[in-house]
């Protein structure tokens, strides 16, 4: 039985006749992290919107868990068992924490419309577990997310995710505004989740953060795959080489 859980083939995206996708080969195996990195506009959130649903490719072939999918928008990818964290984090700011994990999926006590009874207690539970699994360290459940920091914002979306995706883990940037010490939260929080053998695509233009957290890298540039290589076996300066065209990986060297 093959470990892959995503693969991509011949994946492409056009908007009228802008090419911002082109025959992306792709693939992830279970309990490895692999870091997607490339310029602005390379295709990298391309790429991401039509693996989670978001879009749907103008041609090729998604295959998750085995299967050919479909996805006719983020709802079929979450429930077939992947989960997203975009820069945009999707929380509500009036919300607490456990109305925040289980928002769109809320436990309830009796669930009869607009006269259902949440079962609180049940999700301030499962939220507890969920940040204990995750090592996320949010000292009053009962604050607003108003209140807290990004670094706490980006954890508590960070928790949600890991706590649904029962099969992949897909994080956009997580990093990218927050301070050091926030920073090192986060990182630690995929270090716990690589522990847990969960799998994970980090888009992410901290080099020093690709080279201490994945185990494979591939480089996006002008809409195409140009690379995909061993973090054992590159460094930056090559990264950035096939970033900026400077250099391209010879299976890739007709995509250049």
């Amino acid at each position: 039985m093959s470990d892959i859980i995503l693969k991509t083939e011949g994946l492409t995206k056009y908007y009228g006749g802008v090419h911002a996708l082109e025959m992306a080969d792709f693939e992830v195996h279970k309990g490895e992290h692999v870091a997607i990195m490339g310029d602005n506009g390379a295709g990298k959130s391309t790429f991401v919107r039509q693996i989670t649903g978001v879009e749907q490719p103008t041609r090729g072939k998604i295959v998750f868990d085995g299967k050919e999918v479909n996805f006719r928008g983020p709802l079929d990818a979450r429930e077939a068992g992947i989960e997203a964290v975009f820069q945009t984090l999707a929380l509500a700011d009036d919300l607490d924490v456990p109305s925040n994990l289980f928002l769109g999926r809320e436990k309830f006590l009796i669930n009869l419309g607009p006269f259902s009874i949440l079962d609180r207690k049940a999700m301030r539970e499962a939220t507890r577990k969920a940040l204990e699994r995750t090592a996320v360290k949010i000292p009053n459940l009962s604050s607003t997310i108003r209140h807290m920091s990004g670094g706490q914002r980006q954890c508590v979306a960070i928790a949600r995710t890991a706590t649904f995706a029962s099969k992949l883990i897909i994080m956009d940037e997580p990093t990218a505004a927050l301070g050091v010490q926030e920073t090192a939260q986060v990182e630690n929080i995929i270090r716990t989740l690589k522990a847990h053998g969960e799998p994970l695509i980090l888009i992410s233009h901290n080099m020093r953060q690709v080279f201490d957290l994945v185990d494979r890298i591939v480089v996006f540039r002008r809409g195409r795959i140009v690379a995909n290589l061993n973090k054992s076996e590159t460094n930056g300066e090559d990264v950035v080489a096939y970033i900026t065209g400077a250099k391209t990986a010879p299976e890739f060297a007709t995509a250049a």
